[in-house]
């Protein structure tokens, strides 16, 4: 799957990194506690979030994420996607809530690497 083809599903938003949207993901998470990420997240292109602050941003980073996207309609910072346009993340928007847009990323195939 692609970011553009998630965009489609999601019908979501892209607010950066609309350059990127031919880059292949493979595997996707959803979490709103970063610690969780980094504690149990392995190999996740996307992280699909409704936390609103630059660790966030901050997170997929450290975690090369290549693609976060903002659930029930959130909208991150000016300074967020500052951030992500610098490091190379595309950023998107969905009104889906968390479980809606997991399991709709899901059942299109997108699947899920976890560490135990």
């Amino acid at each position: 799957m692609t970011i553009a083809e998630l965009r489609d599903l999601l019908d979501a938003e892209v607010l950066c990194g609309g350059e990127l949207l031919d880059r292949d993901i493979h595997s996707a998470c959803g979490s709103d506690m970063m610690s969780d990420v980094l504690a149990y997240v392995k190999d996740q292109a996307v992280l699909l979030t409704g936390l609103v602050n630059s660790q966030v941003i901050r997170t997929a980073e450290m975690m090369d994420m290549i693609c976060v996207v903002f659930v029930r309609s959130k909208r991150p910072t000016f300074e967020m996607l500052t951030i992500a346009e610098d490091s190379g993340i595309a950023v998107l928007a969905t009104k889906m809530r968390m479980y809606e847009a997991c399991g709709t990323l899901y059942a299109n195939g997108l699947g899920a690497n976890h560490t135990p």
